[in-house]
Order: C-alpha cells, then sequence, then structure tokens
C-alpha cells in the first residue's frame, strides 16, 4: 500500500510539475534589451541652498539579486534592515561631484570609500556642508563632505537609526551642527522570540465600526511589538560639525523632529503604545511635545489615541490636532487643524475643518484663524504676514485657496482659488517658495508682497507648456513671464532668483536627450549646464508621436505611438501592437478628455514600461488613455467595464486608420491598477491576442473596504465589487495571460496571493495562462536579475501569442 502511495504521489509530483512549466533559474533576454536594462544613467541634480552650486549624485546600475536578499523585518508597515537599523533596499547614490554652472568645472567629494552607499543628502544652510548617511553593512554612519575642500569624513561612532520615514537628520540653521537620531547606546540585546507561545493571539472589538484599508507587513504578535519598540527607539542628539555630541532627552519612537524658525524650540512627535495589529504605524498613539535645545519638555501639547476608527470615505481623517507644525514666518508659534465633523464626510456640518495657532511660550489660549467648509489640505506662510490655505473635498474634486492674514482677526479671508483638480487647462499653477532668513521655505512673494511668482505645466488642448507667472493677490491679473515653446519641453526645476530672471531647467524634445540649463527670461539667453548622452543610442530612430482621438461616447482620448526604427508602413504593413495603459477616474467627461502630456517629450525607451516590445517588431501605445467618469450622482466605477472596453476599442480603431496597427494581433497589458484593467478587458472583450497583468489585483472582496478610487465599501455595493472582479468572471478569460507579480509585494490591495489566486482560477478553468513569482520583490522590480527576466518573459509571450499568429481578426 505504501509503494502505491509513493508511485501516485510521484505522478502527482510530476504531472503538476510540467504542467505548470516550472522553472527555478534566471532568464536573460536578447542583447538589446539587455543594453536598455545596463544603459547609462544620469546622475541626479541637488542644487546648494545659496543656489551657487550643483551636487551630481552618481546612480548606480539595478541592483543585484544578492543585495535584494539582504535580511529585512517587516514591521508595523515599514520594512527595514535589522543589520544596519535603517530601510530595506533603499535606493543610493555611488559618488558625489560638485559643479560651478558658471564655470562646468567639476570637482569630485574624495575621500568615500569604494562601493559607497550614499543616501539622505542634505545641504547645510549655509551651503558649505553636505551632510548624508553612508551604509555599510551592520550600520548606517553620518558624514559630513566640506564643499570648500571636496573631501568627506565619517562625523561620529554612533550608530544612525533610520528606520522610521524622513530623515534621521536636521541642521541648525547656523550651519554648526546637526540634530540626528542615533540607536540608543544601551538598547540590548534583540528581543527573542519564545520557542512555546505564552498564549493565543486575541483581538476583540467592543461594537464600534473600525474599518481598515487592505495593508501589510502589520504587526501580528507580542514579539513583533518587542522588535518594532527595539528597532524603531532612537536617542535624539545635537551633533556639532566637529563630532562632539550632546544628548538630547530619553530614547523614544520618534516619527517626527522639527526645529523652530528661532532655533531655540524642538517639536517632536512620539509614537506610543498601545500598538495594533489591524493599522500600520503611523495610525499608532501620538505624543506631541515641546522641547528647548537641551531636550527638556516645555509644553505638553497633546496625547492622541490609536486612530482605527477613522472612516475609509475619502477625505475622512482622524480627530484632533492633526498637521501640527511651526509658523515658517515668524519665531516660535504652532499652527494645526482638527476636525469639526469628528473626521467624519458623511456627517452633515457647515464647516469641516478649523485652523489654530499658538505662540511660546504656550501657555495661552490657542487662538482661531479660520474654519473650512471643506477637509484642509495645505498652508503656505509669506513673510509679508500672511498666509494661503488651501482646502479641498475629494467627492466633486473642488479646491479652493484662501489669503488670510493671521495676525489681524478682524481681517477677512480673501478667496484666490476656486477650481476643479480635474481642469488641467484653467490650473493657475503652484506659488513658488523661497527661502527666509531662518532658512523656512516661505512663499516667493514680489512687489512688496502683493504678487505672488507661480509655477506649472501649463496644459493646453496642444499638450503640456510648463510655464512661469506673475498672480497680483488683489486683482487676480497673471502676467505671463516665460513659457515653455515648441519643439522644446521645457519644465522650471528651481528659480536661481527671487524675481524669477534666471531659471534652472530640464529641457528636452523629441530627439534630444534631456539636459538641464539656466535660463534668462528677461534676455531669452540659455545655456547648457550638463550635456548627458543619449542613454539607449540603438534605440535612438524610435519614431514617437502623439496621438488624439474620440471612443464612441465622444470622449477624447490620446496616447503616444512609437514605431520600430526604419519602419514605414507603406511598405512594411500593419505591425502587431501592444498597448499599456492605466486606467483612472474623473467627474467630467470634459476633464477626462483634456491632454495631460506634452508631443515635445523626449522619445526615452525605459525597461520598465512597453518599450521593450520595439525591439520585437511591435508597435507601442503608451500612456493610452483609459479614462472612467462618472458624472452627477453616478460613481465613475458604475460602469467601469463598459467604459474599458470603449476606451480600447477606440485605440485600435485608430491603430488601424492610420495603417500601423494590425487589429488581429494586439495585446494589452499593464501594472498594478493596470493589470486589474488588462484581466478585465480579457474577460469582457475579444479585443486582443494575449495579455500582461503585472503585480495587480484581480478579486476585489478581498479588499473590501475600498480600492483605488472606489469610495464604497463592498456590503454597500457588492454588485460592482463582483462586477470589477475579473476574478469572478475567470471562465470568460480564454485569451493568453501572462502574470508577473513580486512575491513580497507590500502594496495596499495587491498582495501575491492576489495573482497566485487568479492564475489557479484561469488555468483551472482551462484558460492559456502563465504565473511568474520573482523573489524578493515588492511591487515594483529592481534586482537586474529579476528585470532581465521580466523582460524574457514578456517578449517570450508577445511572440509566442501575438507576433507569430496568422494575421487575422481577434476572436
Amino acid at each position: 500500500m505504501s509503494n502505491k502511495r509513493s508511485l501516485l504521489l510521484l505522478l502527482f509530483f510530476l504531472f503538476f510539475t510540467h504542467s505548470a512549466d516550472a522553472q527555478d533559474r534566471y532568464m536573460v533576454p536578447s542583447q538589446e534589451l539587455i543594453d536598455l536594462v545596463d544603459g547609462a544613467r544620469n546622475p541626479s541634480l541637488h542644487l546648494s541652498q545659496d543656489r551657487s552650486t550643483i551636487l551630481l549624485q552618481h546612480v548606480p546600475s539595478l541592483p543585484s539579486i544578492e543585495e535584494m536578499a539582504q535580511p529585512e523585518l517587516r514591521l508595523a508597515g515599514i520594512r527595514i534592515n535589522p543589520n544596519t537599523n535603517g530601510p530595506s533596499r533603499p535606493g543610493y547614490f555611488t559618488g558625489l561631484t560638485l559643479r560651478n554652472p558658471e564655470t562646468g568645472m567639476d570637482r569630485d567629494i574624495e575621500g568615500l570609500p569604494e562601493n559607497a552607499r550614499i543616501t539622505n543628502v542634505s545641504w547645510s544652510p549655509d551651503s558649505n556642508y553636505i551632510a548624508f548617511l553612508l551604509a555599510k553593512d551592520n550600520r548606517l554612519e553620518l558624514w559630513i563632505a566640506d564643499v570648500e575642500n571636496a573631501t568627506a569624513g565619517r562625523l561620529l561612532n554612533q550608530r544612525v537609526n533610520n528606520t522610521y520615514y524622513g530623515s534621521p537628520f536636521i541642521w541648525i540653521q547656523n550651519s554648526n551642527s546637526l540634530i540626528v537620531q542615533l540607536v540608543p547606546g544601551n538598547r540590548g540585546d534583540v528581543p527573542v522570540q519564545r520557542l512555546v507561545p505564552a498564549g493565543p493571539v486575541i483581538q476583540e472589538n467592543y461594537g464600534e465600526a473600525r474599518p481598515a484599508r487592505t495593508y501589510q507587513d502589520l504587526l501580528q504578535n507580542s514579539h513583533d511589538e518587542e522588535l518594532f519598540e527595539y528597532y524603531f527607539t532612537s536617542q535624539l542628539a545635537e551633533i556639532s560639525i566637529e563630532g562632539s555630541v550632546k544628548l538630547l532627552g530619553e530614547p523614544a519612537i520618534y516619527r517626527s523632529v522639527e526645529l523652530s524658525p528661532n532655533q531655540n524650540y524642538i517639536l517632536v512627535n512620539k509614537t506610543e503604545r498601545p500598538f495594533s495589529y489591524q493599522v500600520p504605524a503611523f495610525r499608532f498613539p501620538q505624543n506631541i511635545q515641546v522641547l528647548d535645545r537641551n531636550g527638556i519638555l516645555v509644553h505638553q501639547f497633546a496625547k492622541l489615541p490609536l486612530a482605527d476608527r477613522v472612516p475609509i470615505a475619502f477625505s475622512a481623517t482622524t480627530e484632533g490636532p492633526r498637521n501640527v507644525s511651526w509658523r515658517n514666518d515668524v519665531p516660535a508659534t504652532l499652527s494645526w487643524v482638527e476636525a469639526l465633523d469628528g473626521g467624519d464626510p458623511s456627517v452633515d456640518v457647515p464647516k469641516r475643518d478649523r485652523l489654530y495657532m499658538l505662540r511660546a511660550p504656550f501657555t495661552s489660549e490657542p487662538g482661531q484663524l479660520m474654519d473650512l467648509e471643506y477637509r484642509y489640505t495645505g498652508l503656505q506662510w509669506a513673510e509679508e504676514g500672511f498666509a494661503l490655505i488651501t482646502e479641498f473635498w475629494r467627492e466633486d474634486r473642488h479646491r479652493r485657496t484662501w489669503k488670510i492674514s493671521p495676525d489681524d482677526p478682524a481681517a477677512e479671508p480673501v478667496l484666490i482659488f476656486d477650481l476643479s483638480t480635474e481642469d488641467r487647462y484653467n490650473d493657475p499653477g503652484t506659488p513658488e517658495m523661497k527661502r527666509s532668513e531662518s532658512g523656512t521655505w516661505v512663499l516667493n512673494t514680489t512687489n512688496g508682497g502683493s504678487s505672488l511668482l507661480m509655477t506649472g505645466i501649463g496644459a493646453t488642448p496642444e499638450g503640456n507648456r510648463p510655464f512661469l507667472s506673475v498672480l497680483n493677490l488683489d486683482t487676480g491679473e497673471t502676467e505671463e513671464l516665460w513659457r515653455s515653446e515648441s519643439p522644446y519641453y521645457e519644465q522650471i526645476i528651481t528659480l536661481l532668483d527671487d524675481d524669477g530672471k534666471r531659471l534652472f531647467t530640464r529641457r528636452e524634445s523629441v530627439d534630444i536627450q534631456p539636459n538641464f540649463f539656466i535660463r534668462n527670461t528677461k534676455t531669452g539667453e540659455i545655456d547648457q549646464i550638463t550635456h548627458f548622452d543619449h542613454p539607449t543610442p540603438g534605440l535612438r530612430d524610435v519614431h514617437k508621436e502623439f496621438i488624439q482621438y474620440k471612443r464612441d461616447d465622444g470622449v477624447q482620448l490620446s496616447a503616444t505611438l512609437y514605431l520600430p526604427p526604419g519602419y514605414n508602413a507603406e511598405d512594411d504593413g500593419p505591425l502587431p501592437v501592444l498597448i499599456w495603459a492605466y486606467p483612472r477616474e474623473f467627474r467630467s467627461a470634459d476633464a477626462a478628455g483634456q491632454v495631460a502630456d506634452s508631443p515635445y517629450r523626449f522619445a526615452g525607451m525605459s525597461h520598465w514600461g512597453p518599450h521593450f516590445a520595439l525591439t520585437l517588431g511591435f508597435a507601442v501605445v503608451e500612456n493610452a488613455t483609459m479614462p472612467v467618469v462618472g458624472e452627477g450622482d453616478a460613481e465613475p466605477n458604475d460602469t467601469f467595464v463598459e467604459q474599458l472596453v470603449m476606451s480600447a476599442d477606440a485605440v485600435i480603431n485608430e491603430l488601424e486608420r492610420r495603417g500601423v496597427g494590425d487589429p488581429g494581433r494586439v495585446a494589452i497589458g499593464g501594472h498594478s491598477y493596470g493589470a486589474f484593467m488588462t484581466a478585465n478587458l480579457l474577460a469582457h472583450s475579444d479585443l486582443f491576442r494575449a495579455g500582461i497583468a503585472r503585480s495587480g489585483a484581480y478579486n476585489r472582496t478581498l479588499t473590501p473596504f475600498g480600492f483605488q478610487a472606489e469610495p464604497r465599501n463592498f456590503w454597500d455595493a457588492s454588485d460592482i465589487y463582483f462586477g470589477m472582479s475579473p476574478f469572478m468572471h475567470a471562465e470568460k478569460i480564454d485569451t493568453p495571460i501572462l502574470f508577473i507579480h513580486g512575491a513580497e509585494d507590500n502594496n495596499s490591495g495587491t498582495f501575491p496571493m492576489q495573482s497566485e489566486r487568479m492564475y489557479a482560477a484561469v488555468s483551472g478553468l482551462g484558460g492559456t495562462a502563465r504565473l511568474v513569482m520573482l523573489p524578493e520583490e515588492s511591487h515594483g522590480y529592481r534586482a537586474r536579475e529579476s528585470v532581465l527576466h521580466m523582460l524574457w518573459e514578456q517578449s517570450e509571450w508577445l511572440n509566442r501569442y501575438v507576433r507569430d499568429t496568422e494575421t487575422v481578426a481577434a476572436e
């Protein structure tokens, strides 16, 4: 009997191994695609605070899978490397170069170790130093670079703690010292998990609604709580640039640390127990305090409870003070906002939020600045004694900006902007900011504070044309100082002076690689600062074209069309096609049809998108708009599938009309929500020969408290959740579909199980499918081995099921 059972098990294993086409090694695509992955990476540019020096931060090639496989802990929604006490798998720079933009002279910063891994780069306020973290195998070190000598060295021996979000250090305004979060010197050994559990893990609710989105990497048990407390606890210290150390206060879990503009106080936000197994760390209890420069408590501002009762609806928020920060225009005044509706957008109240402020020494009653009808979204201070407050309501995409006088209670707020965030064509842009004398960011005003410098993408029916303008706050009139002109796409990186005469820009055209320039808006002169080469010379002659067309309901659509080098429609005929897209929701059909790109962007090739298919002889359509519109009382998702199919049909028809696309050999692909779109299109249409779905979610009952822009939960809209879930329609997918997913995906909602279950459903029902789980990868794929294998999989899939099939209409 045992021999028979063994034989059956062996046959079962062999059968399912063969049917699944198991594979345990990384594959490599064509040399053209290897070159695409390994092509030159341009450095990142970082301008000094005095705007006189550019720091070129050198970007390495893709990391190896060995580097990606370093130790990792997943605690309360945050992934860390326990060896370094820093983030897991961070991006980094390998070298630093100082460039004088006036002379073009470069100086490499010396003193860095070989194979340096540099993160958290920060200029000092006086621009004489650069602070950064250097990652070693077992620690994070704080280093300082001297700009005058172009040399760098380690500042102190203690380990830096960079486990929480944000930077673990901030500069003091005099540039002589920094406030740093250190690993406590006496924290002891790592908590050890008990081999024998002390008891069950228990969660309990007492009849109150505690909805939560589908978060990952949450705490699971008491040992996780101990690890979270151990690794995330820091000791604040003030470190001079000579390396002397002054400890500040007691160790704590600091989620933020902020100096007052006059440098006399430290605003800290600490995370405290009780922790939760249902929500990430940003929802844990908070203790907000004001300390003096010695770390001694000056003012106990607020203690906020665990935020596990926040409604899931958009425009929902927490109760109690939030967005607590310093006023940037005065020495030491706190500002914050509190909800007047309990944080619940379903409550019918005339005002939603109230803005407060409290001056040092923090002993008086808080002053009320303004009540808002919508939800508070931002506050910008001006040195001339006014501020701009922005409010927004997600349901109708309505945004308003008000000008207030915080120190004049009798002054009425003045409405500056009243617009829809979907209406790109009428977007006035964003106020430019500048550094105040105390180093804080304040509004870049002109004409004695009566005007603002504004920058924006400049959306028009002909495409985006970035601009610089002056807005008169008294009259509302705008004067345009500069706008990008064809045949270039030029965007402002930053202003080089406070009156907008000199700009630091990034300019490109369809066939000219992006580079950085200094532009004089008065004279029109332009000086090139960088001379980066074409990153993919083998694909230099790709044809790129911005196209527009309409779908059957009249909504205007657009896309970017790429054709292989040397292709001629008359001689070569229609090509197989890969369409790559990502759906977006709108409340207005007019807004959905607005152009959101420029015809003059560089024809840059990326290993991440659909460009790989050009090397296979495909026509490639990138960013094919797939708007999902819900006007009036209708929600966009009420007709999600119907609108997807209509948009897909429109782009295929346009390619056929142009004579460049074979409608019988079209593939559809996308990442994340684009993968969700792909599976839906294959389930509900016969337009495609194959699909590529990367890191998607396919069963919306597994994200029951909302997903993407869906405001309703599963129990309120079960028909929508079922109808939109391709998993529920897997029996209809008879078109070959390739699933690729990072095995360690931590994106909210896109659990790796989503692809595993979707593949099981399609294959179990007799469909043609392949599932590729990439080890050590999250929502995006970073290891060189993973990216090359992804490209191999995608190329093989398209060749087999699209390119090399007969040219007939898809059935």
